[in-house]
């Protein structure tokens, strides 16, 4: 059985990400994975992309399926460009704000994301409220936050900037393995960065909107990732 590798954005830990997902496991062996910073592991005072691209790199293997979500679909994509042995790469809703520079949607997201995290308020839970209305998120918070959404927050707000990101277009075009990019139909922004990567990887695109941000729980997102994720291992 193929491995459908998972790896989550910010703010959420893996469990919570990809429940909707679990159906999935009839036909795929789910590897659902927390990055460094987010419970059930320690605290940090860095994330990066770069770094976390190689942390995952580190952990696939050849003929997995790779699918990121958000700051995740960053990651992702940053490291299957190291790890051409992938049978397919999905990505949804990645803030890679340079994969469409000139976009002015895309361009005004990335200077008012630049904003909250130099300006934005230094209390976590002011600033996850702050964030989530700004990737169209529909999660609402409890007040005061748990423990470990309390750590998310905080990890969120030592992340390296999405924005800051220079996806390897290139070369993930030239690597053999097929791609498909999925939006939810809620964010301008996203749209456009989605539309940019689809066609500068010769992605699939797909939208399934619904779920806002967290396209992965909207109506039919699972029949979409495995109606791709079978063709791809028909190739």
């Amino acid at each position: 059985m193929a491995r459908l590798v998972l790896v989550h954005g910010s703010v959420a830990n893996g469990t919570l990400t990809w429940g909707a997902q679990r159906e999935l496991a009839d036909c795929w062996e789910l590897v659902v994975l927390d990055r460094p910073g987010f419970p059930p592991g320690p605290p940090v005072e860095r994330v990066d992309f770069e770094e976390h691209a190689g942390w995952l790199a580190g952990r696939l293997e050849p003929g997995d399926h790779l699918c990121g979500h958000s700051y995740g679909g960053v990651v992702s994509l940053l490291a299957a460009a190291r790890f051409p042995e992938l049978r397919s790469l999905t990505v949804i809703e990645p803030p890679a704000t340079r994969a469409a520079q000139g976009n002015p949607d895309a361009d005004a997201f990335a200077a008012g994301a630049a904003t909250l995290w130099r300006d934005g308020p230094r209390e976590p839970e002011a600033f996850l409220r702050t964030f989530l209305r700004a990737v169209g998120s529909t999660f609402e918070p409890p007040s005061p936050l748990p423990p470990e959404l309390e750590q998310a927050a905080r990890t969120l707000m030592v992340e390296r900037g999405p924005w800051e990101a220079e996806i390897p277009v290139d070369e993930l075009w030239a690597l053999p393995f097929p791609k498909l990019v999925v939006s939810g139909a809620h964010h301008r922004a996203f749209d456009a960065i989605c539309d940019a990567l689809e066609r500068d990887l010769a992605a699939e695109r797909a939208v399934c909107p619904g779920a806002g941000h967290a396209a992965q729980r909207a109506p039919g997102f699972n029949e979409v990732l495995r109606d791709f994720l079978e063709r791809a291992e028909s190739l």
